[in-house]
C-alpha cells in the first residue's frame, strides 16, 4: 500500500470499486477522516471495515474538501453527476486515483526517483502496457504495471529505481489534475465512450490531458494515423520537448504487417515475423510505441527484438487458445469496437467470425460496419450473438454468409463445424465481436472465458465422436 499525506479536513470518496477501496484503505492508513459512499450495500460494508464513514454523499456532501471519485462517474456528459454537482458547489477538489498516486511520490520523495510511463488510446493500451513491462523486465529492471490495467496504482509498491507502466484511460484522464509521466504515449483515437465524453472533441481533450501543461517531458509518443493523433503531434511539435511519431507513413518509426521501419536515426527493418503474440499491423503499432520506449530508456535493439519474440500476448486480445484439425480458436473478446474487430480481421484469412453482443451504434443509430469491408474477403462466414445479432444480420447479409446463433456455445458450434468442413489448410475461428458484452455478461474477460469453455466443450465433443468412429 503506498503511503499518502495526512490531508486537512474530510476526504469523500464516491464509489467503491477496486480503486475506490484501496483509496479509502491509503487514506486511513495516513490517519485522514474519510467519507465514503456507493449505491450498493456490500463495498459500503467494505469501507467500513476500513474505518470511513458512510454518508449518501449525493445527498449530504457536507464539508469535505476534497471528492476522489471512480473514474467511470461522469463529470459532464451526458450531465455531471449529482455528485459531482455537490462537490463543485461547497467548492471541494475533484480528483481521481492518480493523483492521490503523484500525492504519494511526492510524500515519499520519490518522485525524481521513479520512471513514470502513461500509456493511452482506444485501442491497444492494454497490449502495448503489458509489452513494455515485460520489454522492460526482461532487460533487468524493477517494473510495476497497474492503472487501468491489472493492480490499481494505489495498491502498487513504492520503491526509488522502479519503473511504472500505467495504463491510462480518456476515464482516468479526464479526472486527472496533477499527475505527470515522464514518458507519454498515445496510441490512436476512434470513436468509444462518447456517452461520456459528449463527442470525439470531447473524448481526444480528455486523452490529451495526458500531456497538458508540459506533462511527459521526457518523450511524448504519437500515433499519427488518425485526425486526432496527427493534430496532437502538430500541437506538440511547436514547443521544445521530445516528440516520435509512429504511423504507417511519415513518422519517426513506420509500421506494416509484422514489420516496423525506423527512419531515424538511421534506416532499418526490425521484423515481427517471429513474434508470435504480435499478429497484424495494429500489433506492429504497438511494438513501435514499445520500441519507441525502449530507445528512449536506452535499451539495446536486439535485447527489444527478443523481448518482443518471447512476449506471450494478453488473455482476450487475438489469444490462440486451441488448435484442433487445422481449425485454429482465437479469442478477441476485448474487441468491443469496430476499430478494434478491424484490427482482428486484417490480420487472418479464412475466418470464421463471432460477432454481436450490445451495439455501439453512432448518433444516428448505426454500426460503423463500413470500416470492415476492406476485410471482408478473409471471413467466410458470421456468426452473430447477442441483442445486436439481428442488426448485424441485416447490415451483413447481402456481402457475407451469416447465421443468427444467439449464443457463444450455438456459434462455436456452427463455426467450427463449418470450418471443419470447408478443410482448408488453415482456418480460424475468431470471437471479435466488435460490441460491449453486457447483454450475456459481467464483462469482456468473462465472454472470453466462456468462449474458451464453449471451444473446449466442442474439441472434447470432437474427440469422443473420433473415438467412437475408430471403435467402430
Amino acid at each position: 500500500m503506498i503511503a499518502l499525506p495526512t490531508y486537512s479536513g474530510e476526504t469523500a470518496i464516491f464509489g467503491l470499486g477496486r480503486s475506490g477501496l484501496a483509496a479509502v484503505a491509503a487514506l486511513k492508513a495516513a490517519g485522514n477522516r474519510v467519507i465514503a459512499w456507493d449505491d450498493a450495500e456490500a463495498p459500503r460494508q467494505a469501507a467500513v471495515d476500513l474505518g470511513a464513514e458512510i454518508r449518501d454523499l449525493t445527498q449530504d456532501f457536507g464539508s469535505a474538501e476534497r471528492l476522489i471519485v471512480s473514474p467511470g462517474v461522469p463529470l459532464t456528459h451526458p450531465a455531471p453527476h449529482p455528485v459531482i454537482t455537490a462537490a463543485r458547489a461547497a467548492g471541494a477538489e475533484i480528483l481521481g486515483d492518480m493523483d492521490l498516486f503523484d500525492d504519494a511520490l511526492a510524500h515519499s520523495g520519490l518522485r525524481e526517483k521513479v520512471t513514470l510511463i502513461g500509456i493511452t488510446g482506444t485501442n491497444g493500451k492494454s497490449t502495448s502496457t503489458a509489452l513494455v513491462s515485460h520489454m522492460l523486465a526482461t532487460t533487468g529492471q524493477n517494473v510495476h504495471q497497474g492503472g487501468n490495467i491489472g493492480t490499481p496504482v494505489l495498491d502498487l509498491p513504492l520503491e526509488a529505481g522502479a519503473t511504472y507502466v500505467l495504463e491510462l484511460s480518456s476515464y482516468q484522464l479526464d479526472l486527472n489534475k496533477r499527475f505527470a509521466v515522464d514518458i507519454g504515449v498515445w496510441l490512436n483515437l476512434t470513436p468509444d465512450h462518447l456517452e461520456r465524453h459528449g463527442d470525439m472533441t470531447g473524448y481526444a481533450a480528455a486523452k490529451a490531458n495526458l500531456f497538458a501543461d508540459g506533462k511527459a517531458r521526457r518523450a511524448r509518443i504519437i500515433g499519427v494515423d488518425d485526425e486526432h493523433g496527427y493534430a496532437l503531434a502538430d500541437r506538440l511539435s511547436k514547443d521544445a520537448l521530445p516528440l516520435i511519431t509512429i504511423g504507417a507513413q511519415n513518422a519517426d518509426m513506420i509500421y506494416l504487417t509484422n514489420a516496423i521501419e525506423v527512419n531515424q536515426p538511421k534506416k532499418d527493418i526490425i521484423s515481427l515475423a517471429d513474434c508470435a503474440a504480435l499478429p497484424g499491423a495494429h500489433n506492429a503499432q504497438n511494438a513501435a510505441a514499445a520500441l519507441a520506449i525502449g530507445q528512449v530508456l536506452g535499451v539495446p535493439t536486439a535485447r527489444i527484438i527478443e523481448a518482443f519474440k518471447s512476449f506471450a500476448g494478453m488473455a482476450h486480445r487475438l489469444q490462440v487458445i486451441a488448435d484442433h484439425a487445422a481449425v485454429t480458436f482465437v479469442n478477441d473478446s476485448k474487441a468491443t469496437n469496430m476499430e478494434a474487430t478491424r484490427h482482428a480481421l486484417a490480420a487472418y484469412n479464412n475466418i470464421y467470425w463471432i460477432a454481436g453482443g450490445r451495439a455501439k451504434t453512432d448518433a444516428a443509430g448505426q454500426l460503423g460496419l463500413d470500416m470492415l469491408t476492406p476485410y471482408f474477403g478473409n471471413i467466410r462466414g458470421a456468426y452473430l450473438i447477442g441483442e445486436a445479432a439481428n442488426l448485424f444480420a441485416d447490415n451483413l447479409s447481402d456481402r457475407l454468409p451469416v447465421t443468427i446463433c444467439g449464443t457463444l456455445d450455438r456459434a462455436v458450434a456452427d463455426a467450427a463445424l463449418q470450418a471443419k468442413t470447408d478443410h482448408f489448410d488453415a482456418s480460424i475461428v475468431l470471437l471479435s465481436p466488435a460490441c460491449a458484452s453486457f447483454d450475456q455478461y459481467a464483462d469482456f474477460e468473462a465472454r472470453g472465458d466462456a468462449f474458451g469453455a464453449a471451444v473446449a466443450g466442442w474439441i472434447s465433443a470432437e474427440h469422443a465422436l473420433s473415438g467412437k468412429a475408430e471403435g467402430a
